[in-house]
């Protein structure tokens, strides 16, 4: 099941708790920390849009690449006087009409990518568009978040809506899945169910720094989510920043 199918029509109102602002002010320290001030700026796994509009805001010509069309037109909806533009996409099938100058992916997008060699071959599409020197910020939850999390039931009862999320992390494989069920009350106070299935991996430190030099990629550092301090497997989330140079820069 694709994600963010029919529970894209409601993921705003779930994703309420999740504070935008900082997870993109700390990309954007990032990415004016290794030279991107401003320019045109890729975002892969753009989702509903709220994160893209926010860089927008901070000076840069935005492109939203994402896999659902329905986050998509929800992303359309929201736009005023912004211009963004949005483009349906597999990341791995990444297509772009020139090279840029940087890329971001922040919200664990790049974790819903369960297989290695796709892994590495969205890093390889990466690079393929990013130009000489440009660079890509992405944040990844670890093996230890969802380990940590485990085999777990949620559940929260809202006014207007309610949801169930059972979570289940493979020690093995290290694939964590989780299924939602949404209640959403109607005008009509009857309430619609929605279902949704998730998979997730959880990549160690390790495999993404193989990853990221067999797509060619030079790995400039691990961060700590929100901090200077160096990244490491006892972090819950990290942000990672790869750059594009010539092979005998590297």
């Amino acid at each position: 099941m694709e994600a963010y199918g029919g529970f894209a029509q409601v993921y705003d109102m779930f994703m309420d708790n999740v504070d935008y602002h900082q997870w993109c002010s700390y990309a954007i320290t990032l990415l004016h920390q290794y030279g991107m001030q401003d320019g045109t700026l890729v975002e892969i796994g753009c989702g509903t849009g709220t994160g893209t509009m926010l860089f927008t805001k901070a000076g840069y010509d935005m492109i939203g690449i994402d896999i659902s069309q329905e986050m998509l037109e929800i992303a359309e909806s929201k736009k005023e006087t912004e211009d963004i533009v949005y483009v349906l996409q597999d990341a791995t099938e990444l297509e772009l009409p020139f090279p840029v100058p940087a890329m971001v992916s922040i919200g664990d997008s790049m974790n819903y990518i369960t297989d290695y060699g796709d892994f590495m071959q969205v890093l390889k599409k990466v690079r393929q568009f990013l130009e000489p020197d440009g660079i890509f910020v992405f944040d990844l939850k670890t093996r230890k978040y969802f380990s940590d999390i485990g085999e777990t039931t949620i559940a929260e009862d809202r006014e207007e809506c309610s949801f169930i999320w059972e979570n289940y992390f493979d020690e093995e494989t290290n694939i964590n899945e989780y299924y939602l069920s949404v209640f959403v009350r109607g005008e009509d106070g009857r309430y619609d169910k929605y279902e949704e299935e998730h998979f997730q991996r959880g990549y160690t430190l390790d495999e993404v720094k193989k990853a990221v030099e067999a797509a060619g990629l030079k790995m400039e550092r691990i961060y700590e989510a929100f901090s200077e301090r160096e990244g490491s497997e006892e972090n819950d989330r990290v942000y990672v920043v790869v750059r594009n140079v010539q092979d005998e820069e590297k």
